[in-house]
């Protein structure tokens, strides 16, 4: 059950720190500084509730650490279940701060009227890759032989630098948790469109953990 909580909070507060930049200071502080606050909310949470639960924080961190071998089912499911719920808590508290949902909530999307207006096979292959390098950072940093304590800046800035090159793209996801909280809320598009933010990051998570399963990277 503590895990459950620390996955819980952790989801809550990367849906409130990244999500909460750009809906909140997004004109003050622009897309580094949103790309900033994603990776900073990683390596806070890193290292605030690492030790109890190892921070997925994130449904595809969870799939590519089973996949992996790192993590039974059961645990992986249960994990799914606290981050959902963290991250519509974290959402629904953004839209209480924000004033509603009207303005968006920092919700994922692609094609018109979206950010950099990408379409559907720019944002699919973005999420896929991305997912699958984040996951591989995750997965390389956290295993035997690795520097445990410098895990939380390596996810970080990892984090940070997938959302700088990627805003325009997606709003970035990389995590179906932190796109299904604003994605409730907001409804419409951004809940028609959800599909993509599941199943893409999903087939990135499983190409990572895949490669440490069948020891092309070896930890």
């Amino acid at each position: 059950m503590n895990k459950l909580i620390a996955e819980f909070i952790g989801t809550l507060t990367l849906v409130l720190f990244g999500c909460g930049a750009a809906v909140l200071g997004g004109e003050h502080v622009g897309q580094l500084g949103i790309a900033l606050a994603f990776g900073f909310a990683i390596v806070a949470m890193a290292y605030g509730i690492g030790p109890v639960s190892g921070c997925h924080v994130n449904p595809a961190v969870s799939l590519g650490a089973f996949i992996a071998g790192r993590m039974n089912a059961k645990d992986m499911v249960s994990y799914w279940v606290a981050q959902v719920l963290g991250a519509l808590a974290g959402a629904l508290i953004l839209m209480i701060i924000a004033g509603g949902a009207d303005a968006g909530l920092g919700q994922n999307g692609w094609g018109p009227g979206y950010l950099g207006e990408y379409g559907l096979g720019q944002a699919l292959v973005f999420e896929i890759v991305m997912t699958a390098l984040f996951v591989i950072v995750i997965l390389g940093s956290t295993g035997a032989g690795s520097s445990p304590g410098f895990a939380g800046l390596a996810i970080g800035i990892t984090l940070a630098v997938i959302h700088i090159v990627g805003i325009q793209v997606t709003g970035v996801s990389v995590n179906p948790a932190r796109s299904i909280g604003p994605a409730v809320f907001v409804g419409g598009q951004a809940l028609a469109q959800l599909w993509l933010f599941i199943i893409a990051p999903a087939i990135g998570a499983v190409i990572g953990g895949l490669l440490f399963r069948l020891n092309v990277i070896k930890p």
